[in-house]
């Protein structure tokens, strides 16, 4: 199962990401066009993905080898010693919930009663910041912590 998980998260990273880039290319540069059904569904789904994305993490946090478990067995002076536990344990797990609070407030801002230049504008900033967060909290295959793992 955990291996399961483990695909479904690495599958879902690339949902997200381009749910973020659609979210982000429909509000950066149209002005003062009417913020559309179309944005709101974008933001929607992302969202949803994102929801759904942190809750089978912190699935994996919980039960997989390289969260929880690793720091009640080594204790948390030693995982933060250790660049790739203090990642897994520590750094990816705050770092995606602040992108997932990022996208959280994005959202929100396009259902406040404001202009739609600023809801495009905040909504981008928002999911832009969400998005650079995200991209550093990947264990990608090129970094020190991803080394041995696939792009899938």
């Amino acid at each position: 199962m955990e291996t399961g998980l483990l695909h479904l998260h690495s599958f879902l990273r690339w949902v997200i990401l381009l749910l973020l880039l659609v979210a982000i290319f429909k509000s950066i540069g149209v002005g003062s066009r009417p913020f559309t059904n179309g944005h709101r569904k974008a933001g929607l789904f992302l969202m949803i993905a994102v929801d759904i994305e942190f809750l089978i993490g912190v699935i994996q946090w919980i039960t997989g080898a390289h969260g929880l478990k690793v720091i009640q067995d080594q204790g948390m002076s030693a995982v933060m010693q250790n660049a790739t536990l203090r990642f897994f344990a520590v750094e990816h797990i705050t770092m995606m919930l602040i992108a997932v609070v990022l996208v959280h407030v994005g959202k929100s801002v396009a259902k406040k009663n404001i202009s739609d230049r600023k809801k495009h504008r905040k909504t981008a900033l928002f999911y832009i910041l969400a998005l650079i967060i995200i991209l550093a909290a990947i264990p990608w295959p090129f970094r020190e912590v991803g080394l041995g793992r696939g792009w899938f």
